[in-house]
């Protein structure tokens, strides 16, 4: 399997879904058409700590990296994922710096960060810890979502945080923010701005697109998108599928 993490240094164009449904039936179908990745999604999803291990090891399978957007921001989330087998962790609503410093800290080992050397599946169930530690020094993937108007005002300091090697952008959230919050500027000025933040730090950027022809606009601009979810995919098939017949 391809590293993932050299793949986001090189900039190479990475497209993937969500996976939001409880199932590693649908990790299997999903991993079957060959995405660059899948992020497993228990932030908004109902998948357990052990059900998440299955879906992770259906992707293994199948040879397609799994990254694992976590439930929070504590550190037990973020064990789970890595210590399950999971190439690395997205973490949701960072708004500064000392976020971005913790969710570092959680997922790399000393001296860069604090993470537990557990003796979970990632590290063969006690057979390999050592070995595990180091691949894990030099793969893991650290995404930060940035989707908040005050993640905006402190991009650049929380993008020149050591260690984040993903700057994900979730434009959901972020107008839902802008909305309630006001202001004169726009969702596309402020996705704009945290993009050019993680370009003046040299961090490369993602975000959330809804289809194929928004992830082709994307990616001439970015290295990474999360394009739909199994749940949007299934609903416009099902959508598709049972439409009115003709006459």
């Amino acid at each position: 399997m391809t590293c993932l993490r050299d793949r986001l240094l090189r900039r190479d164009p990475l497209r993937g879904p969500f996976l939001a449904i409880p199932s590693p039936v649908t990790v299997e179908i999903v991993a079957g058409a060959r995405p660059d990745f899948v992020c497993i999604d228990t932030e908004h999803s109902p998948i357990s700590d052990a059900l998440l291990t299955d879906m992770i090891r259906a992707a293994d399978v199948a040879r397609v990296p799994a990254l694992v957007r976590v439930r929070g921001k504590s550190p037990n989330h973020t064990a789970a994922a890595l210590d399950a087998g999971a190439i690395g962790v997205m973490v949701p609503h960072i708004s500064t710096a000392n976020e971005a410093a913790a969710a570092v800290r959680a997922a790399r080992y000393a001296p860069e960060g604090a993470r537990g050397a557990g003796p979970g599946r990632a590290a063969g169930y006690l057979r390999d810890i050592p070995g595990y530690v180091a691949r894990a020094r030099a793969e893991t993937v650290v995404a930060v979502q940035l989707e908040t108007l005050q993640a905006v005002e402190n991009a650049s300091d929380i993008l020149a945080v050591p260690g984040i090697d993903l700057a994900f952008i979730g434009p959901g959230d972020l107008g839902v923010d802008l909305a309630a919050q006001g202001g004169s500027r726009t969702l596309d000025d402020l996705v704009n701005d945290l993009i050019d933040a993680a370009a003046r730090a040299g961090v490369p950027a993602g975000i959330f697109t809804a289809d194929r022809a928004a992830s082709a606009d994307w990616l001439r601009r970015l290295p990474f998108v999360i394009e739909g979810s199994d749940a949007l995919l299934l609903t416009q098939a099902s959508d598709t599928a049972f439409a009115a017949l003709p006459g």
